[in-house]
């Protein structure tokens, strides 16, 4: 970040971290523990190479950390991690989602991701992952300008994914109508009226509100242009862990810590991420660093790519789901197939997209 935002960023916080001094030692200074905390978090260094750096014992640092995490969350979340609450906020979305990737009445994307931490002491079982590491899970959405818009955070590992969805905060306020989305409307080249809803992973269940693709290789040229159009609005979350992963390499490495030190460590992350993007994202995401495709659809790498080697940085996907849909999700999913095959919404290279990917592939 530059040193304009240090310092706004610095205001913000400095009243929940500063130390009072007394006659024996004068206090580090809120500046101090705000550069450490965010070297941490950026560099991924354990906390005995932040001792030695800053010259501040051990369990110091531990206790630096923590606290401006909690007070990064804290000041933050309200401001820049706010969930919409009303039907114009989230058609405001809606519209973002409609003029970059073409889909109507997308109002975030989203998947779960686990993060790897270090097996905490007396745990048993409950944080083993059926990919054979320990975690807890980030069950996150976002929204067309990647910025996290929800997110849920400190299941157990072992919990399927279907499990951790239906437990979550997020699915409860879908359930319970909270979030204030609105009704159903029409939309030229569709019949139906299509509902607002989020784009998801195969890790996700599909609900009337939440759509995910259909699953098999052997699918129908139709089921592959919904798959195909999915997929390009569901990357924008793939692309916000992506930037996560890249820019705060905590996440590198398997957390060390205790499961509430790392649901603020993974927190303040996510509130750093979006205050960056809202503020200064020409230094934090510059042109170039996310994915992108060209006018024919090819999907461009971004540089973010380089930092991150593999599709999912620091984090493990969720695990496949092949539960049962109920009919009105299915209805819905129907819906949106026949709008992107109508011939006024379909995009001019959707059919030479899925025939390139072969017969028996899932684009």
């Amino acid at each position: 970040m530059s040193p304009d935002r240090f310092e706004h960023l610095l205001s913000l916080v400095a009243p929940l971290i500063s130390k009072r001094s007394t006659k024996l030692r004068k206090s580090i200074s809120a500046a101090e523990r705000l550069t450490l905390t965010l070297r941490y978090l950026a560099s991924g260094d354990s906390q005995q190479s932040q001792s030695f750096n800053f010259r501040i014992g051990r369990s110091t640092v531990s206790m630096i950390i923590l606290e401006t995490c909690d007070a990064l969350w804290t000041k933050l979340q309200e401001r820049y991690l706010s969930t919409p609450t009303s039907p114009q906020e989230w058609k405001k979305i809606s519209e973002d989602f409609f003029s970059v990737w073409n889909f109507p009445h997308c109002i975030r994307a989203g998947n779960g991701k686990h993060v790897v931490i270090d097996c905490s002491k007396n745990s048993g079982s409950n944080f083993f992952n059926y990919k054979g590491t320990f975690s807890i899970v980030l069950l996150a959405y976002g929204d067309a300008n990647y910025c996290f818009t929800a997110v849920d955070v400190g299941h157990y590992g072992k919990s399927n994914d279907s499990g951790v969805f239906t437990n979550s905060c997020i699915s409860k306020a879908f359930e319970g109508n909270s979030f204030g989305i609105p009704e159903a409307e029409h939309v030229q080249g569709c019949v139906d009226k299509l509902p607002y809803v989020t784009v998801v992973g195969e890790g996700l269940p599909l609900k009337p509100y939440q759509m995910r693709p259909y699953p098999g290789k052997t699918l129908s040229e139709e089921r592959k242009i919904f798959n195909y159009r999915l997929s390009r609005a569901r990357r924008i979350i793939e692309n916000i862990f992506g930037i996560l992963a890249a820019r705060w390499r905590i996440f590198r490495r398997p957390i060390r810590g205790d499961v509430s030190t790392v649901e603020k460590i993974v927190l303040a992350c996510v509130c750093l991420h979006n205050y960056l993007r809202l503020t200064d994202n020409a230094c934090y995401s510059p042109n170039g660093f996310i994915d992108g495709e060209d006018s024919l659809g090819v999907i461009k790498s971004g540089d973010r790519r380089k930092i991150v080697s593999n599709d999912e940085g620091a984090f493990r996907s969720f695990q496949g789901q092949r539960g049962r849909s109920s009919y009105e999700a299915n209805a819905v999913c129907e819906a949106f197939m026949q709008y992107f095959l109508s011939p006024e919404r379909q995009v001019s290279w959707q059919w030479d997209h899925i025939r390139s990917c072969g017969p028996n592939t899932n684009p």
